[in-house]
């Protein structure tokens, strides 16, 4: 398939730059598969939606504020450095801009931190080595800015208290992620505490989002393309329970693309439901891939030509998904990160 059957014109005026007062009052496009019917509800309808022979299985992954603002010793200047992934203790993966500015040797500083460039690994690509420090991490949750996608405009004096707050789900726990898992920033306590009055019942698993999720494809045969691997962790009672609501006939609703991901990775490869599974997840879903865990999914839509965009034509098809997203434009639905979603069955 080529890139451009995945493209379509999406009016700037409707990339969310603010997420919604009340995270459960995003609006919800709610799509059935088979035919194609689509309704528009807002997303704390949600536990009246789905029925009670459903489940759902979320990300738990927790956003790290990864952005850092850095100079060159006795330079006036702003170099941003976007933290990728943790190699070593105090050793990071990380993406500089502009990058002529960091060639292999230089010092970087960030307020009291100091780091050093050991390589290069691509355009803009670096690994850093930072000083020795005890709590390196906890430097970095002071000084550092949420990772906001380049389509959410913030000035140089913004305050990100909101959107440190806001940019992550109500259950993150485990620090790792230069992304957020965006379907799942809807969801408040209240609306968990509904789906469990329901008997509607809620699994976690751990996918850190990386750069590959939001990573531009740039292969015209979209086949050619390559997703980077990201950490994944799930344990062996969650995999149980899991196969339990399967084999109960329970439908399986995954929060997100990253969790849709990492169910199928686990699917593909026939992990044993009784051992505890984690590694690296690289698994690249379009159409013509065929689902083997999912029945429904949450989730936001999303930029054209995007590896997102691909996996939710795969599992509701392109055309539908074209159309639907014609019809969310008419509707004035907001889009991307901090937008509305969609709900597919």
């Amino acid at each position: 398939m080529k890139l451009d059957d995945f493209d379509f014109d999406l009016p700037e005026s409707l990339i969310a730059q603010h997420p919604v007062v009340d995270r459960s009052h995003s609006r919800m496009m709610v799509v059935w598969r088979k035919t194609g019917k689509r309704e528009h509800h807002i997303f704390k309808e949600l536990p009246e939606i789905l029925s009670p022979g459903c489940f759902l299985v979320r990300n738990n992954t927790r956003v790290f504020p990864a952005r850092l603002k850095a100079t060159r010793p006795g330079r006036e200047e702003e170099i941003e450095i976007l933290l990728l992934r943790e190699r070593h203790p105090g050793e990071w993966s990380a993406l500089v801009k502009p990058a002529r500015k960091a060639p292999v040797g230089q010092e970087l500083r960030i307020r009291e931190l100091a780091a050093h460039v050991l390589e290069f690994t691509g355009s803009g690509g670096r690994i850093l080595r930072f000083d020795s420090r005890p709590d390196l991490m906890k430097d970095i949750e002071r000084i550092g800015e949420p990772p906001l996608p380049h389509y959410i405009h913030r000035s140089k004096e913004h305050n990100f208290s909101e959107d440190k707050l806001r940019y992550q789900t109500v259950y993150a726990q485990n620090t790792g992620s230069i992304a957020a898992p965006t379907a799942g920033l809807h969801f408040t306590h209240d609306i968990f505490k509904r789906l469990k009055d329901r008997n509607i019942p809620v699994c976690e698993i751990l996918l850190h989002v990386g750069y590959g999720t939001f990573q531009p494809v740039r292969c015209e045969n979209i086949e050619d393309h390559r997703m980077e691997s990201e950490y994944y962790r799930v344990d062996a009672e969650t995999l149980k329970q899991i196969l339990k609501y399967k084999t109960e006939g329970r439908r399986l609703i995954a929060v997100g693309t990253t969790t849709t991901r990492c169910l199928e990775f686990l699917a593909c490869n026939d992990n044993s439901p009784k051992i505890a599974s984690e590694g690296e997840c690289n698994l690249f879903i379009y159409p013509g891939y065929k689902f083997k865990a999912l029945d429904g999914m949450i989730t936001n839509f999303h930029l054209p030509r995007s590896t997102l965009f691909m996996l939710v034509c795969a599992f509701a098809d392109r055309d539908l998904m074209l159309d639907c997203y014609r019809e969310a434009i008419a509707e004035n639905y907001r889009f991307f990160s901090y937008g509305d979603c969609m709900l597919i069955l």
